[in-house]
């Protein structure tokens, strides 16, 4: 079916469509902290400093605890290349392998500014959400709030 619009109306129509992240894996890890009793936390808070040349930077973390100063990501097996569980779609395959690889670059980038800004960042993966290793998750936060 051909497309009601230009290639440039298409393209400026879906510039304005913004994500709001993962609403079922940062759901899931919501549940998982309230069920726990790990409060103080805000969803999707934008966080500014400075990184190491100085140049400003600003990190959208999607948990943040900020009178703990921890910052939580929960990073999708597909979008950020998960090793395990990540797939590699066959169509567009350069576009995609530069996809992941810039979101990838992106994390490394804001790990390491929010580290030299005094955050203590911990990045999770979608599968470590799964009930079946809840155990192994439930000890890498309780070292968080230990």
């Amino acid at each position: 079916m051909a497309d009601i619009y230009s290639r440039a109306q298409r393209s400026a129509l879906m510039a304005r469509v913004r994500g709001r992240g993962n609403a079922t894996t940062e759901g899931a890890l919501a549940a998982v902290l309230r069920a726990h009793g790990w409060s103080g936390w805000r969803r999707q808070r934008t966080l500014r400093g400075h990184g190491a040349s100085g140049v400003p930077f600003r990190v959208r973390p999607d948990f943040v605890f900020s009178s703990r100063r921890i910052a939580i990501f929960v990073d999708g097996c597909f979008w950020h290349g998960c090793p395990r569980h990540g797939a590699q779609p066959k169509g567009n395959a350069v576009f995609w392998r530069a996809k992941f690889r810039r979101n990838r670059a992106r994390d490394r980038r804001d790990t390491r500014n929010l580290r030299r800004a005094g955050w203590q960042v911990v990045r999770l993966w979608e599968h470590e959400l799964r009930s079946k290793v809840r155990p192994r998750l439930l000890a890498k936060l309780g070292r968080l709030f230990a």
